[in-house]
């Protein structure tokens, strides 16, 4: 229980990060277009990712976490591509569409990011999680817009649903991910999305000569998108790709609070309304519990863990006390206790 409250807290984190970067984009974007920003946010996570690890490199210590290898290839690959897929669908979206009808469907993405994580995944989602998904869902839904009439089918509504699939296929991708090391994923999710958008940009002339302003974007992707999406990943390792979704929610009420602050916005009947529905979607989520008889097959694979969590009894020739990162082998075994969809749980039910 204790590392589930951890994972839930570092998922919130993780939404509080991304929250404020929606208010301070928004006095960027007075000087960058919106395509080199994504860019640029995407760019700083990386590059400030990429110098920690480079410091990393210098200490001389043991391994903790396991480094990427070419078996994660594919997903990294689909994380990256669904990464810059999503953004330019959503851009489509909105040239077809209003701003209204496209913040209401955008929350069709805790949706996508649940079944396929239930279908394609094998990840198990109980009824209070379902009840918690819909009530969060719901909360967004009445955030987004304050009247249900604006939202409209058409061909930029499909464009805006797709980019909800992308971000939810892209949110389980990142889940099989989890278990290595959440600074490398950083470091190739960011470049390799920021690279990409950045060519987009480039192509759709979308460019700044403000060099101030490219730093800070720079600096707030670091911190914003760096430092959130290693909080999201470490979540991920733990709760699975819908749970860390629902919590991951809670960023556009963040955002909501910053903007009334910052630009002196007025906090609407309709945000309370949303916020209390959240907060008791949050409780259903929290309180899930998940326990029964299951198996796990034997499997060799290689992640951070220790030998506290009667999970990992395999043996050393030289004593280990705290986490460390090394290829070992789990014996098949069958017993019964609390747990959530972690990647040592991807059982059939």
């Amino acid at each position: 229980m204790k590392n589930k409250t951890t994972a839930i807290f570092m998922a919130i984190l993780a939404a509080a990060l991304y929250g404020i970067s929606s208010p301070v984009s928004k006095l960027l974007l007075i000087e960058i277009p919106p395509t080199l920003m994504a860019s640029l946010l995407y760019l700083g996570a990386g590059l400030g990712a990429l110098l920690i690890n480079i410091t990393k490199g210098f200490r001389k210590k043991e391994r903790i976490e396991a480094n990427l290898t070419n078996r994660e290839v594919p997903y990294v690959l689909s994380m990256i591509f669904l990464d810059i897929a999503a953004p330019i669908c959503l851009m489509f979206g909105l040239t077809m569409t209003t701003a209204a009808n496209a913040s209401l469907l955008n929350n069709f993405e805790i949706v996508a990011t649940s079944i396929i994580a239930l279908l394609g995944f094998k990840e198990a989602i109980g009824k209070r999680m379902w009840i918690a998904i819909f009530l969060i869902t719901l909360a967004s839904i009445i955030l987004s817009v304050e009247d249900i009439s604006s939202l409209s089918f058409s061909i930029g509504s499909i464009f805006i649903i797709i980019s909800c699939i992308c971000w939810g296929l892209e949110n389980n991708c990142t889940r099989m991910l989890s278990l290595k090391d959440p600074l490398q994923i950083v470091v190739v999710k960011g470049l390799g999305s920021g690279i990409g958008s950045l060519i987009i940009a480039l192509v759709l002339r979308q460019y700044s000569t403000n060099l101030l302003y490219l730093s800070i974007a720079l600096l707030l992707g670091s911190i914003s998108y760096g430092l959130g999406i290693y909080l999201y990943i470490m979540a991920q390792r733990e709760l699975g790709a819908a749970r860390t979704s629902a919590y991951y929610a809670v960023a556009p009420f963040i955002g909501v609070l910053l903007s009334s602050i910052i630009f002196s916005q007025k906090i609407s009947i309709s945000f309370i309304t949303a916020l209390v529905i959240m907060i008791i979607g949050a409780y259903f989520a929290a309180v899930e519990h998940h326990k029964h008889f299951h198996m796990h097959e034997q499997m060799s694979h290689e992640h951070r863990h220790n030998h506290g969590d009667n999970h990992h009894n395999h043996s050393h020739d030289y004593k280990v006390d705290s986490d460390h990162s090394h290829i070992h082998t789990h014996e098949k075994i069958e017993h019964i206790h609390k747990h959530t969809p972690d990647m040592h749980h991807v059982h059939s039910h």
